[in-house]
């Protein structure tokens, strides 16, 4: 089901369909929210200061939906400095180094996501247990 906001960035007015979002980035010190556009890793980034509204559309999105976890794929992170709210069934690939690093990209974006077990475990055994559960496979 879509769930269509229409945002304005940047001098340009956007309809957007936040379902096919598959990751946002928020830094919850300066209340910024970062997307990208599907197919074209173009961020938006939005506070309140500069458009409340298209703000207020995401934040709220954000609570009714990743926060219920209605699809059972979303995660939320820690990550440099910032709250990462993933779809994970949207990421095509994972890599474990020897060092136990587990890494993957977002889509749509240039962001590669690094998670050390030792530094952050608790994202890193959930990213875990999504693989196994959702691949069957599991890495080091």
């Amino acid at each position: 089901m879509a769930y269509w906001s229409k945002i304005t960035y940047e001098k340009s007015t956007y309809i957007i369909d936040l379902d096919t979002i598959s990751a946002f980035s928020s830094e919850l010190d300066n209340k910024r929210i970062t997307f990208w556009l599907p197919n074209s890793s173009q961020p938006i980034i939005l506070n309140p200061q500069g458009n409340y509204e298209a703000y207020k559309q995401v934040l709220d999105y954000l609570k009714k939906t990743i926060d219920r976890n209605s699809r059972g794929s979303w995660i939320k992170i820690n990550y440099d400095r910032k709250e990462f709210a993933i779809d994970m069934s949207r990421i095509s690939s994972f890599a474990c180094e020897q060092n136990g690093r587990l890494s993957f990209c977002l889509p749509d974006s240039a962001t590669n996501i690094v998670i050390l077990r030792q530094s952050n475990p608790d994202a890193y055994q959930e990213i875990q247990e999504y693989i196994k559960n959702t691949t069957g496979q599991s890495l080091p």
